[in-house]
């Protein structure tokens, strides 16, 4: 197959095309070309240039064997969306739709990736594919909105994956922040009444890689490394990982520290459709930390 990555400069998108690249060395491996685009040279929110860069794609591909595009572009300014939401919803549904339209055109199996924050974090165990959505901030309903638009456009060749707490060593994110925090001020307080499971892009990469190589049937399906934590616990292991004291974590409320956008609660997404599909679950999340941390040690201290 031929993989297009989108949003190829993000935390996702990049460790996808560094896996990629390491892909094409493997003797059997399926993928036999791939390309990463970000914003400037594929801005998913112009239909025209979306149609024209997987025509593009499209031709190599009949070739080597059919065009996979992972669409990793998104809005994640969670607190922005508050207040432009309609900026939001273009990148985050419209741009969804535009990819969507032009993969049925060529023939392409498009897999979107999309959030937690489609739920809203009220429940008590992990979350279905099937379970109700509700979102309760703009963000998850312009994700929503994307889900919906690129299953209703490409059922028969659609992936929808909804992760969650992705943290690597490109871009900015929570671990780097606490990293970067416990240095300056050695000691942080953090929410401890927010659940959810962390995961790290690398694996997240590696098993959309692997989904696009299955026979795991279109739909939707949840991907994240397995268990679940805290901000608080999650803070603690970041801390215990760098070398510092856990203890200099101290636990706060959501209350006590209030955002424009309202964050789930419990968000733990269940992993049963992806074992349920054939395909392995991510690793526990503990354990993907300290493997993060080994790899790209020096990235995610910020």
């Amino acid at each position: 197959m031929r993989v297009l990555v989108t949003g190829a400069a993000g935390q996702l998108g990049a460790d996808l095309c560094r896996l990629l690249e390491a892909r094409l060395a493997e003797p059997d491996s399926p993928v036999r070309a791939w390309a990463g685009l970000g914003r400037a040279e594929l801005d998913i929110t112009d239909p025209a240039r979306v149609r024209a860069v997987l025509r593009d794609q499209a031709r190599p591909a009949k070739i080597q064997g059919g065009l996979v595009v992972i669409n990793t572009a998104a809005w994640t300014d969670v607190d922005g969306a508050e207040t432009d939401e309609s900026g939001a919803y273009t990148v985050n549904a419209t741009g969804p739709a535009h990819l969507a339209a032009a993969c049925a055109e060529v023939d392409a199996t498009l897999v979107h990736l999309s959030t937690d924050y489609v739920f809203d974090g009220r429940a008590t165990k992990p979350y279905e594919t099937g379970d109700e959505t509700g979102p309760a901030c703009a963000y998850g309903r312009t994700k929503l909105a994307g889900e919906g638009a690129v299953r209703a456009l490409l059922p028969a060749s659609s992936y929808v994956v909804r992760t969650a707490w992705v943290y690597g060593r490109t871009g900015g994110n929570f671990v780097k922040t606490i990293s970067r925090l416990a240095r300056e001020r050695g000691a942080v307080s953090v929410v401890a009444d927010q659940t959810g499971s962390p995961t790290w892009s690398a694996d997240l990469a590696a098993g959309l890689l692997d989904l696009v190589a299955s026979s795991a049937p279109p739909g939707v399906y949840h991907c994240t490394n397995t268990g679940e934590t805290t901000w608080y616990g999650f803070a603690r292991q970041i801390m215990a990982e760098i070398g510092l004291d856990p203890a200099t974590v101290s636990a706060t409320t959501t209350d006590s520290f209030p955002r424009p956008a309202a964050r789930p609660a419990y968000s733990v997404l269940s992993t049963r459709s992806w074992a349920d599909a054939g395909l392995t679950p991510l690793r526990p999340w503990g354990e993907a930390l300290h493997a993060a941390f080994t790899l790209a040690g020096d990235d995610l201290r910020g």
